[in-house]
């Protein structure tokens, strides 16, 4: 049983002192949980809670890589009382009669026989303060190995069908040997490829434009669902049968697969060119995504979608087949055009089998790379629904997608795949607090409990989600409001023989990991609440980083349902409402205008918020919108925030880069400046610099400083790439009146 000697019964609050001052900074809060709130002093009054303006929330990185994070091999305490939290640091123990007391229902809970041997000396790892977030690896039978279900558009060109062999090539000696692969190719028909089958290539073909049920699968198949090792046979040679004969091992079917994806062809059915290819992308998902959940239902299972252009014909349609009729663009959806006769039924068409694909626990990846549209905005929920990757390109043969490849096969410290599957979150909360919802790549589990909140917030009415599939960058939003009165709380709390002042939050996440092991990560946040009425106690604790995020969110959410004019007024009411009640000032005196430091750049945030390519669709296709929201509804808070106000880096002799505003009188003749704006790396160059780089000074002795200058940039732009990012961002140099911009991809 893990303990420390001599640590005492902790009676901290994550993030706050004791009086409700911030503690610490956010980020070392960030780096030890997980969490950042957008306001970290809490409202004593659901009145007061009103008048903040920005709703008080959290981003939570649930498999976010913690320092020192112990992983306990055994099952957790669980309170018997009508929650079912944790043991955690926050509990008041009583260590002679051996009971611990519930800080969120207050029920006293003795603890196990093993625990016998604990003291105010010897504590569990459970009851040290360090200890705020902790994951136990439960003693269950392991999951089998992960699935891997590649689904690959025969439509592309030669050139771009070749980088897409080479890449799932690549594949099999990045996946662990024991991981199950299979493949389905699509184009104006379905294949199913039955790679177990030794004598020949064999596959199953169905109909372009007819969707068959999961049921009419499993018939002419033959397939049932696993409930064996489908590497097992009877004996050396013997027929396979059921999953075994779609999905194998690395192990026993990388020659096969190799075969198979060598000979890989074009699709033959003849195309005019004056037509598109027909391309039955939405039969070839429902297909693939029927394979999985009869053969492999509730498992750690991937579709992989490889698409080079729009769904021509049968369900999923977005485009007609004639090139003269173009993809429906943002003014062709506001005026509901003849160009967006398929968009409804396609968008029914593709969260239904989303809806498919997250009851059977199950992810779906889409890599979408071609120069036109492939309907990203129409399938946007099969990856939004389940947690899954999405990645756009001019190419497959783009180093955006190549990079991207590699990083999703990725492998961790201890040699792991670096993913999760079936994940869920759950959050309690103390009695004076209640849960309005969630805004992520996650879909609702319909757990019902009494800390339910009225106002629905994203996806609310529930206090669990799922998630097909989570990584160390996955990020969820969680939104709160404040239910009763704090004095009431404490009496509570005091009449149980708990401490009073503070209110607690714990965040349970249990995922499949991708040894098979299963595991729950608990964390548990405990925060104080302003004990006076004043709101200056609580603005000293507001996240303003953190709340442009939740905002950001909030607004991206409202694009669903709300027109893009409708949200820009909202959040302009939203940051008129926060500064009236915030800022200090005379009225009718603009002059007598000051904001405090804690509010000072969130209106900054909130001016790019406006202008980014999550509300304004200027400029931008239906798909590309569609992928910026999704990247945002992922990502962390630093991630996001660059997504929302692109950061600015100017170079120099003069001294180390230093960040810049984002206007024109940035430039300067003797700088380099670096543009990250998440999607894109831009290296401007100034005048005197790129002519002292157009005639190679940097190549001469005597001017390593102007090398060393010119190489700055690029070892930033190095480590964005390589560690900070999930997708490969485009690189891309300029320079002062330049009449182009060379993509250094």
């Amino acid at each position: 049983l893990p303990a420390a000697a001599g640590d005492r019964r902790p009676r901290r609050a994550s993030g706050v002192r004791s009086g409700g001052q911030p503690m610490g900074d956010v980020h070392e809060i960030e780096a030890s949980d997980g969490v950042r709130f957008s306001w970290n002093v809490w409202p004593a009054t659901r009145l007061e809670a009103t008048r903040m303006v920005v709703p008080l929330g959290c981003l939570y990185t649930p498999l976010k890589l913690i320092e020192g994070l112990p992983v306990l091999p055994y099952e957790p305490i669980v309170c018997k009382g009508p929650c079912p939290s944790v043991l955690n640091p926050y509990c008041r123990v009583d260590f002679r009669a051996k009971i611990w007391i519930c800080p969120f229902c207050f029920q006293r809970n003795h603890f196990p026989p093993h625990y016998a041997e604990i003291s105010e000396q010897n504590l569990p790892a459970e009851l040290i303060s360090n200890y705020t977030t902790i994951e136990y690896s439960l003693p269950r039978p392991k999951a089998g190995p992960p699935v891997f279900l590649w689904v690959v558009d025969t439509c592309m060109a030669e050139d771009e069908l070749q980088a897409v062999r080479d890449s799932l090539e690549q594949a099999l000696s990045l996946l662990p040997e024991d991981a199950l692969v299979g493949l389905v190719t699509f184009g104006t028909t379905v294949q199913i490829h039955e790679i177990g089958y030794e004598l020949c290539a064999k596959s199953f073909v169905f109909r372009g434009t007819k969707e068959p049920s999961a049921q009419q699968l499993q018939e002419l198949l033959g397939l049932r669902a696993a409930k064996r090792d489908p590497r097992e046979a009877s004996g050396a040679g013997a027929a396979r049968s059921g999953a075994s004969r779609f999905l194998l091992p690395v192990s026993e079917c990388e020659f096969a697969m190799s075969t198979i994806l060598s000979e890989l062809q074009k699709d033959p059915w003849p195309t005019e060119t004056s037509e598109r290819p027909l391309r039955c992308t939405g039969v070839a998902v429902s297909v693939a995504v029927a394979l999985l959940e009869s053969t492999y239902p509730n498992s750690g299972a991937r579709m992989m979608l490889f698409v080079g252009g729009p769904c021509t014909v049968g369900p999923g349609q977005v485009v007609n087949r004639e090139l003269a009729e173009p993809m429906r663009g943002h003014h062709d959806l506001e005026k509901e055009n003849t160009t967006t006769k398929h968009v409804k039924k396609a968008l029914k068409h593709f969260s239904a089998v989303a809806k498919r694909v997250a009851a059977a626990g199950h992810v779906v990846d889409i890599f979408a790379c071609a120069l036109d549209q492939c309907g990203l905005m129409e399938m946007r929920s099969l990856a939004a629904t389940t947690g899954g990757y999405v990645v756009m390109a001019e190419s497959f043969q783009n180093n955006v997608f190549k990079e991207s490849w590699r990083k999703v096969l990725s492998r961790d410290a201890a040699g792991n795949l670096n993913m999760a599957f079936g994940a869920s979150i759950e959050v309690l909360t103390s009695a004076e607090l209640k849960v309005c919802g969630a805004i992520g790549n996650v879909f609702s589990l319909q757990k019902k409990a009494a800390c339910i909140a009225e106002t629905e917030i994203g996806l609310g009415g529930t206090v669990a989600w799922g998630v097909g599939s989570i990584d160390p960058e996955t990020c969820v939003a969680l939104y709160f409001e404040v239910a009763n009165q704090p004095a009431q709380a404490a009496g509570a709390v005091g009449a149980q023989g708990g401490g009073g002042g503070q209110r607690y939050i714990q965040l349970l996440t249990s995922y499949q990991h991708a040894t098979g092991a299963y595991r729950l990560r608990v964390t548990t946040l405990a925060h104080t609440y302003a004990e006076t009425s004043s709101m200056a106690e609580v603005a000293r604790g507001f996240d303003q980083e953190a709340a442009a995020v939740l905002m950001a969110r909030i607004a991206v959410h409202k694009t669903l349902t709300e027109e893009p004019f409708d949200i820009l007024r909202w959040i302009d009411r939203m940051l008129i409402r926060l500064v009236a009640k915030f800022a200090d000032y005379r009225k009718d005196d603009p002059g007598s205008f000051r904001l405090s430091s804690h509010f000072a750049i969130y209106p900054q945030f909130m001016f790019h918020l406006r202008r980014s390519d999550f509300l304004q669709v200027f400029g931008n296709s239906p798909d590309e919108t569609g992928f910026f929201r999704w990247s945002l509804m992922r990502e962390n808070t630093t991630s996001s925030l660059i997504m929302i106000q692109p950061t600015l880096l100017a170079y120099s002799f003069s001294g180390p880069p230093v960040p810049v505003l984002l206007d024109v009188t940035s430039i300067s003749a003797d700088r380099i400046l670096l543009l990250d704006t998440f999607f894109h790396c831009v290296v401007f160059s100034g005048e005197t610099i790129a002519s002292w780089r157009k005639q190679k000074y940097h190549e001469q002795p005597g001017h390593e400083n102007f090398r060393e200058l010119l190489l700055a940039p690029s070892e930033v732009i190095t480590n964005i790439v390589v560690n900070d990012r999930s997708s490969n961002v485009v690189l891309m140099n300029s320079s002062m009146n330049g009449s182009t911009a060379t993509n250094t991809q």
